[in-house]
């Protein structure tokens, strides 16, 4: 594999390189050293450039941008208007009752899932369409009335119903997408959904239990699914990540490091599934853990289908899958790990992607080849070279004398896989998103309270900040625009921040202003015009640090220019999370995840002394125009 980047290759990609020489012809700006270097990096930057006025204003967005908001409520620009189209507990089928907070777990199962996150719009016909989005999980707060004391046995059936995926045909009426509960293909995907594992970790031993002796046969359930993907071939992939919050034990147990590395203890996030559910008791089925943490690939068409985890795209704490077609046909899908200091993957498909037919598609993700992430570059300046180390047993210190007896095994222990092939540790990575032209891939690096605290996660130059607690994002090109080269090109687009009451790195980058401030950049994903959206999960405080930021937001970005204006701002104590669009960019989806969590005093979206509710908005303009032009 080589190390060395062509440059007559990079050069064959304009955009990029144009973004990278206005930055370096004004390289007076790093001659000074260390963290006063960062700054003006910033300062000359390609994303400064439209703040910097050394670029014309971006012509791709259209809206007039939103001042911060701490209000209960969905604040849109001039012009837009945003509608709750769908709530926790809201009806999938003719038969579901109505929402009640009391509702138990069979109500549940017949009702649209908590905490909406990641989400698909599949299209039918000009009217009619398909929603799948993540239930990722529950707050017991408001999932049962007596807030999650005294956990009974249908307690934990409502929040496994609670969780998951959630499946809805759309209908357009009057101009507006809407659920429709007679739809054939509404579906409920939860915690208890019979599915199978695919690739080389299926039969292993790692994966079987008494209740599924083949390891791989029958996995009950997918949960914590944080955001998705979408391919060619009309499937759709759940991400499970913080799988381990799940797991207790009932006695004493000695779980060994490879638990540890996952966040696996004889404790849960207080669930209490365990208590009711030996699945999720460690001291009991001790191999459980080991079949969570994939990317689930769900048929939305065929509500008989079974979904499959896809092994062969590794097990760690997935955020979303960005697949793309690469210009030779493999299929490419980058992942992020969101833990503190985990890493960013690649996988490439071994079989290549055919046009037109559905069927020979189905098992691409089944087999190929899994890779990590290595970046470097010169101190200070914020951008810099990358190299995909491959995940292969046999390969790069993979072997049985590291600890590693087979594929199976990397691919089930994927995080200290790339700990052995000494992976760069990020800053949280979360959502990926591929730029329209198929050049550019941007991640989302959330923050990190461990940056230049713990041993394992100094400061890099990918992640510059000590006890980042704004986040970042940052961008690459592959090599000749190939995704399936092992060099690439990275820099820093924006670096959140506060440049009101802070200094240095911690104000943010040029194109960060008291105008467009946010932190924890989590959600990520481009329109067909190449308009970047950017959702956060951060601080809401609107103090100290955080101060004039106000509640969670969606931002949207022009990544030629670096121009980036607030386009939502959410209610109280909520996420801005999952992101999609009609076909003709008129209708946007937006989730607004877990409003009033730890009891803050939010009642969105039906107002009054209600229990709130995760919801998906429906945004649309007044003059049916695309949405951000």
């Amino acid at each position: 594999m080589s190390k060395h980047i062509d440059q007559r290759q990079l050069d064959s990609e304009p955009e990029f390189n144009r973004f990278i020489d206005a930055a370096m012809n004004r390289r007076n700006f790093l001659r000074a050293a260390g963290a006063a270097g960062s700054v003006a990096f910033f300062a000359a930057s390609p994303v400064a450039q439209a703040v910097a006025g050394s670029m014309d204003k971006s012509k791709l967005m259209g809206f007039k941008a939103i001042p911060a908001s701490t209000a209960d409520t969905v604040v849109v620009p001039e012009g837009y208007v945003a509608e709750t189209m769908i709530s926790w507990g809201d009806a999938l089928f003719p038969n579901s009752p109505e929402f009640s907070q009391s509702n138990d777990s069979k109500a549940q199962e017949m009702q649209y899932g908590d905490n909406t996150d990641g989400m698909t719009f599949f299209p039918l016909s000009d009217d009619r369409a398909v929603l799948v989005a993540n239930n990722e999980y529950t707050n017991n707060e408001y999932l049962y009335t007596h807030q999650g004391k005294n956990i009974s046995a249908d307690d934990v059936r409502k929040s496994q119903a609670a969780h998951g995926v959630s499946i809805i045909e759309l209908v357009k009426k009057d101009g507006k997408w809407m659920p429709n509960v007679e739809g054939r293909l509404n579906r409920k995907v939860t915690a208890y959904t019979p599915m199978e594992m695919t690739g080389p970790a299926r039969g292993n031993d790692l994966l079987k239990t008494a209740a599924d002796p083949e390891g791989g046969e029958t996995i009950l359930g997918t949960y914590n699914n944080c955001a998705n993907g979408q391919t060619p071939w009309g499937t759709y992939l759940a991400c499970e990540e913080n799988f381990n919050g799940y797991f207790a034990a009932s006695e004493e147990v000695d779980l060994g490091p490879t638990y540890k590395r996952y966040g696996v203890t004889d404790k849960d996030w207080g669930y209490d599934w365990w208590k009711h559910d030996e699945r999720f008791d460690v001291a009991k089925t001790p191999n459980e853990p080991h079949r969570f943490g994939w990317v689930v690939e769900i048929d939305p068409m065929d509500p008989n289908s079974k979904p499959k985890k896809r092994s062969a795209l590794g097990r760690f704490k997935h955020e979303n899958a960005a697949l793309t077609i690469n210009k030779d046909g493999h299929v490419v899908v980058y992942l992020g790990d969101d833990e503190r200091g985990e890493h960013l993957y690649k996988f490439v498909s071994k079989n290549k992607y055919k046009p037109g037919t559905h069927a020979s598609n189905r098992d691409l993700l089944e087999e190929g080849t899994l890779y990590v992430a290595k970046l470097d570059g010169k101190e200070g300046e914020l951008k810099g070279k990358g190299e995909w180390v491959e995940l292969t047993f046999g390969k790069n210190g993979l072997t049985p004398e590291n600890g590693f007896k087979s594929q199976a095994e990397v691919l089930i222990f994927a995080r200290e896989a790339a700990t052995q092939v000494g992976a760069t540790t990020m800053d949280r990575p979360e959502w990926v998103a591929v730029h329209p032209d198929n050049k550019h891939v941007f991640c989302t690096l959330t923050n990190n309270k461990y940056r230049g605290v713990r041993e394992n996660q100094p400061v890099n130059v990918a992640n510059p900040r000590e006890k980042n607690p704004y986040g970042h994002i940052i961008r690459w090109q592959p090599q000749g625009g190939d995704h399936t080269a092992s060099d690439f090109k990275w820099d820093i687009f924006v670096m959140a921040g506060n440049p009101e009451n802070q200094e240095g790195l911690m104000a943010g980058s040029a194109n960060v202003n008291k105008d467009n401030m946010f932190n924890s950049p989590d959600g990520i994903g481009f329109d067909g015009a190449g308009r970047l959206w950017i959702q956060t999960d951060g601080k809401y405080s609107n103090e100290g640090k955080f101060a004039g930021m106000g509640n969670n937001q969606m931002l949207c970005a022009d990544t030629k220019t670096g121009e980036i204006r607030r386009f939502l701002t959410g209610p109280i104590a909520c996420e801005i999370t999952g992101l999609a669009f009609s076909p003709d960019y008129k209708t946007m989806f937006v989730g607004i995840q877990h409003p009033g969590e730890d009891l803050a005093p939010s009642h969105f979206p039906d107002g009054g002394d209600s229990v709130p509710r995760s919801t998906v908005m429906r945004i649309t303009r007044k003059d049916g125009g695309v949405i951000g032009a």
